[in-house]
């Protein structure tokens, strides 16, 4: 990490220890560890200018939005299952209370305001743009030396899209035979794979859409070897040196990890420079290679042979690859200490909301760990 942004960090760091914390105690009362590690990372995020400024509107003044977040970050801090536990908490935890902004039980809203706010937040993507702002910030000059490529199963309580039943065959009339593509002939669009459209220089935005989002049945292969199913979600995640997430995107559970890798390598090279691309054998191909070579990257992928099991890596590429780590240490700390495993709303839009505000205040707590 570059010197600026190391010393923006450690002047946040002095400042919450000397200063902060104390003024806090003298206001609040005695601070546990979770109390701290709430206050640093919403010191970090700075929600206020993602929220922008709330002017009085006509009629009833509406709940502050800003304390709704700092509480939806709260749950993400405090790994709460429900926002019914999160609700119960802050009504008897007085500190927490004060930091999310009501000085009174009274003041806190009901859970019907909890989940319209949660509603809002999803759709307009708030803890998405916070966390781009804050890679920005930090992570924008800084040269990262590896970036760990990986997904993870997100169970969802909600069914799964039914497909559209087939119609009836209309035989129309014969059409002219397509002329047969010569050898060398570039493809044409519809001939082309989701990967080979990818990698023509689709812009970033039709990657996205192009994925499918919908609740879906996904089966992958454990480390024992046994195979296993989910209902719901994957999320893809692209992590720095340091177990810093830079980018997400959550799919469908169906969705093959490769066909990700593209969007979420032109999306990190958006907000960061670095050098390796790790990625595992789920990720074994040419053109995902071709791509990462393109950003002036280096890819480290493990290859798998058919018939022969896994290739034998050089030397130093077998040093890199096992800095793959990182993305599978991220994937398990959101789950077990951020509120992975307790994603309670359904739709593409709020389960990535969910996901996304684990990963904030994950990430700023990657940030200040890098410092002390």
């Amino acid at each position: 990490m570059k010197n600026r942004a190391l010393q923006l960090l450690v002047q946040y760091a002095q400042v919450f220890q000397k200063c902060l914390f104390p003024r806090l105690e003298q206001a609040l009362g005695p601070l546990g560890n979770t109390h701290r590690q709430l206050v640093t990372v919403l010191g970090l995020l700075n929600l206020e200018a993602a929220l922008g400024w709330q002017g009085r509107r006509v009629g009833r003044r509406p709940h502050s939005r800003l304390s709704l977040a700092r509480a939806f970050v709260a749950k993400a801090v405090l790994n709460l299952p429900t926002t019914r536990a999160l609700i119960e908490r802050i009504q008897v935890d007085v500190p927490l209370r004060r930091i999310c902004g009501w000085e009174r039980v009274s003041q806190i809203p009901e859970e019907t305001i909890f989940s319209r706010a949660f509603a809002g937040f999803a759709g307009t993507e708030l803890p998405q743009r916070v966390h781009a702002a804050l890679i920005e910030k930090f992570e924008k000059d800084r040269l990262g030396g590896h970036i760990s490529r990986d997904s993870t199963a997100i169970s969802a309580r909600e069914s799964v899209k039914k497909r559209a039943p087939v119609a009836a065959p209309v035989f129309p009339k014969a059409e002219p035979r397509r002329r047969r593509r010569k050898r060398g002939e570039p493809k044409a669009v519809i001939d082309m794979t989701r990967i080979e459209r990818q990698a023509t220089g689709m812009p970033l935005a039709e990657m996205l859409a192009d994925l499918p989002r919908e609740c879906a049945v996904g089966t992958k292969t454990n480390s024992h070897g046994r195979k296993e199913t989910w209902r719901g979600y994957k999320l893809h995640l692209d992590v720095a040196d340091g177990q810093i997430p830079i980018s997400a995107i959550l799919t469908s559970a169906s969705l093959h990890d490769s066909q990700v890798a593209i969007p979420l390598a032109t999306m990190s090279a958006q907000r960061v420079v670095n050098l390796y691309d790790v990625m595992d054998s789920a990720y074994d191909c040419q053109h995902i290679a071709e791509y990462s070579r393109k950003l002036d990257h280096v890819p480290i992928i493990e290859r798998l042979q058919r018939g022969k099991g896994l290739v034998p890596m050089l030397p130093h590429q077998a040093a890199r690859y096992r800095e793959r780590t990182t993305v599978e240490r991220v994937n398990s700390r959101l789950k077990d200490e951020f509120g992975g495993r307790f994603v309670r709303v359904r739709g593409h839009l709020k389960v990535m909301a969910h996901l996304m505000f684990g990963l904030l205040a994950l990430t700023a707590n990657e940030l200040l760990r890098c410092c002390t």
